[in-house]
């Protein structure tokens, strides 16, 4: 049996609270079978637990997850939280909003962001560059991610009326989404994490954002191996973009 460990991050918080209302075992389907690491939800012979980096930012991450999403082996929230030391993560709720979520918004060190696109948003509230904090009086960008499927993620922010107070950053990437671990019908939709490394390039952290999206490949080529029941390539594209950013393999 694995070793049962704390909840070492928001998003690993989050899930466990999750479990713990939880009635019955959450399955996930089509994904890898057997019993995973509570560190990064892969399978013991596959675990990369010993590749996570906690890198310190000037920005922040904040989460608001969709009922399950915490739940799913192949969300990249998480991942997002292994990099980020800065990480929050809130359950999103129609009815109640998690005072700490209010209280992390109100935080005069924050400038909050809602990444969402500019098609769905009044023109007056969009914005398409990060002011980079500098100096002691500089407010901090603080990325709001709404984390769920595309159905979810227009929902909250439908009916989430304390986001409508601040501006809507809209990404216009120009490669396209390298995201294997869901089916999506557009390519022009991006996982969490990948969407959360354009917001940290955007606001001048490009060695963060680079480490995040490299996180990524690592975490996708475990994953993938770990369903075929295949071996992880130690020698493998994704390994040596890790290895070549100076992060141990």
């Amino acid at each position: 049996m694995l070793p049962v460990l704390a909840p070492s991050h928001a998003v690993a918080r989050l899930r466990a609270a999750r479990l713990a209302r939880s009635s019955k075992p959450f399955l996930a389907r089509g994904g890898i079978k057997g019993a995973r690491c509570d560190g990064c939800r892969l399978v013991p012979s596959h675990c990369m637990c010993h590749l996570r980096p906690s890198l310190q930012t000037v920005s922040g991450m904040c989460l608001l997850m969709a009922d399950i999403e915490a739940l799913k082996p192949s969300n990249t929230g998480w991942l997002v939280a292994d990099v980020l030391a800065e990480t929050y993560a809130f359950g999103w709720a129609r009815t109640e909003t998690d005072p700490a979520l209010l209280a992390l918004l109100a935080d005069p060190q924050w400038q909050p962001y809602v990444v969402f696109p500019a098609e769905y948003v009044a023109p007056e509230r969009v914005v398409q560059a990060v002011q980079e904090a500098s100096g002691s009086s500089a407010k901090r960008p603080l990325f709001i991610l709404l984390d769920g499927t595309w159905p979810e993620a227009r929902k909250m922010f439908r009916k989430s009326p304390y986001l409508d107070l601040f501006p809507v950053l809209s990404l216009s990437p120009s490669q396209l989404s390298r995201y294997q671990l869901r089916r999506s019908r557009r390519d022009d939709h991006f996982c969490t994490s990948e969407v959360a490394a354009l917001c940290l390039e955007l606001a001048g952290e490009v060695l963060v954002a680079e480490t995040l999206d490299a996180y990524l490949d690592v975490y996708t080529h475990h994953y993938l191996r770990a369903k075929q029941q295949l071996p992880v390539q130690r020698e493998g594209p994704a390994s040596v973009r890790w290895c070549g950013l100076g992060l141990a393999a």
